[in-house]
């Protein structure tokens, strides 16, 4: 896991590994940030938790590859994103291909990136929501896994749109993982296919 914030969807995916929705482990949180929240949910539910700080690095290649040594040491086989703040090099995600996932609040392709809230009410849509999706060099970009939709009301502010969609963040993001460690997701360019067995 890699986390810069409050870490909402990292206890998510913490809780539902501890109910046994997903069959696997969580082994270590990375943040690039000391004073993240995640660090302490990490520290509540036993998982290993490290602060790979940039500013200890002279490059962002250096950190980067820091923070490869740190989830290769403990041989990760999926790296979740939530809420990490920082972009990610081609290198990055190149070396994580396919094992990289990430979940943004709005219904992907449309407004990926900062503020998909603040999107969503510009554009007057009726319907945004929230999306799991692999990670590849792109900002929001990556092929999708699953999505909800969550309608948009009519006198919504960010605030209130934003607490309606993280409630199926959370929902979606522990399935994902869950498909993923079952071996049900297969990437086929811009598609994922779900098998319905392993």
């Amino acid at each position: 896991m890699l986390a810069s914030g409050r870490g909402s969807n990292f206890r998510a995916l913490a809780q539902a590994a501890e109910r046994g929705r997903i069959p696997a482990a969580m082994v270590v949180l990375v943040s690039d940030r000391a004073s993240a929240p995640a660090l302490a949910i990490a520290r509540e539910h036993g998982i290993e938790a490290v602060v790979a700080d940039p500013k200890q690095h002279p490059s962002r290649e250096a950190h980067e590859k820091a923070v490869i040594g740190i989830l290769e040491e403990r041989r990760v086989g999926l790296v979740c994103l939530a809420g990490y703040m920082r972009l990610l090099s081609a290198g990055f995600v190149a070396h994580f291909a396919g094992r990289l996932l990430n979940i943004h609040p709005s219904l992907l392709p449309a407004f990926p990136g900062l503020h998909p809230h603040r999107q969503a009410l510009e554009h007057g849509v009726r319907i945004s929501g929230a999306t799991v999706h692999f990670v590849d060099e792109g900002v929001d970009s990556g092929p999708v896994v699953l999505q909800a939709a969550v309608p948009v009301a009519p006198d919504d502010t960010e605030e209130a749109l934003a607490a309606r969609i993280l409630v199926e963040e959370h929902r979606i993001y522990p399935e994902a993982v869950r498909l993923f460690a079952e071996g049900r997701l297969q990437i086929r360019g811009r598609r994922v296919d779900i098998r319905e067995t392993p």
